[in-house]
């Protein structure tokens, strides 16, 4: 897994704007280490590769740092289901919330969030990066793809473009948030009881 995110991190040091989109889970760009850890033990779970969660993790960490660069720009469209999934625990999902909270407000990362209630142009589908206009990436059970056809990327282009026109913005992607936040901490306070 920290081979991997190495990998990543020389795409990245070339790309100046990075468009991505997820509709499950929270992007590694934003995670919280705790975040990370969970969802790397879940990779191990499911791949049984070797277990080198804390390098990972520390190499995921690493990559963030990008994100307080000036040369680069982030627009990150996410879905509400993504705030809302059960992939990790009720802590470490308020951390997460409260680190997206934090990112929303950044001048260099545009966080857009598609609530529950959002009418879409076009479904949405799996989770993919837009890297430049040079590199779509997409992520499966069983592979990344590593898409660099010129259709290809304007595809994506096009579908990042209608996520993102639905999306909210600022203060109501906040509000968002916010009120998954509440509910999370509501049921934290019941579980302990």
């Amino acid at each position: 897994m920290k081979s991997h995110q190495l990998s990543i991190s020389q795409q990245d040091e070339k790309t100046k704007l990075f468009r991505g989109f997820e509709n499950t889970v929270v992007p590694g760009l934003v995670q919280t280490p705790e975040y990370a850890r969970a969802r790397f033990a879940q990779v191990l779970l499911v791949h049984r590769v070797p277990n080198d969660i804390n390098e990972a993790v520390k190499q995921r960490m690493q990559r963030q740092e990008m994100l307080y660069r000036p040369d680069k720009r982030f627009h990150i469209v996410i879905t509400e289901s993504v705030l809302r999934y059960r992939l990790v625990s009720l802590d470490i999902m308020l951390g997460q919330l409260d680190r997206l909270m934090a990112i929303s407000s950044m001048r260099n990362i545009r966080l857009g969030i598609i609530g529950f209630k959002t009418q879409y142009v076009t479904d949405p589908r799996h989770g993919f990066w837009l890297l430049d206009n040079e590199l779509v990436r997409v992520e499966t059970y069983s592979a990344e793809l590593n898409l660099r056809q010129p259709q290809e990327i304007e595809l994506y282009s096009r579908i990042f473009e209608q996520h993102a026109a639905v999306a909210s913005y600022g203060p109501p992607a906040r509000a968002i948030i916010g009120r998954a936040m509440q509910e999370l901490a509501a049921e934290a306070d019941e579980a302990d009881s």
